[in-house]
């Protein structure tokens, strides 16, 4: 019983994980064939696409480095506010940002989303 279980758990998460990557790719797809169409996109494309590539760049980071990205970043709050927050070092939040940013920018090119000019 317990090794059926397993293989049916082994199943779900290798099920899970081609199907983000699926989406993934197609989502990679669809914001370069924007840019090679050369149309000029409305605004709001443009932002729903590079929220949606962001969201799931920072889901491939660890919670840690994610959430001091967001905490800082996105939400624009102070590292002492964070930091306090989280109950860690302010040292230890700047680390998480920094590492974060450099694993964010990995992730985003392993999905083949180009750095801007």
């Amino acid at each position: 019983m317990r090794v059926w279980l397993f293989a049916i758990a082994r199943n779900v998460v290798i099920d899970e994980v081609r199907s983000r990557l699926r989406h993934d790719r197609r989502m990679a797809a669809a914001g370069r064939a924007v840019v090679e169409a050369g149309e000029p996109s409305s605004d709001f494309t443009s932002t729903t696409i590079d929220r949606r590539l962001v969201q799931i760049a920072l889901r491939r980071i660890s919670a840690d480095q994610a959430t001091a990205l967001v905490e800082t970043y996105l939400r624009d709050r102070s590292y002492r506010e964070v930091a306090t927050e989280l109950d860690v070092p302010p040292a230890t939040l700047r680390s998480r940002v920094h590492f974060g940013l450099k694993a964010l920018r990995l992730a985003m090119e392993e999905m083949g989303v180009q750095r801007g000019t």
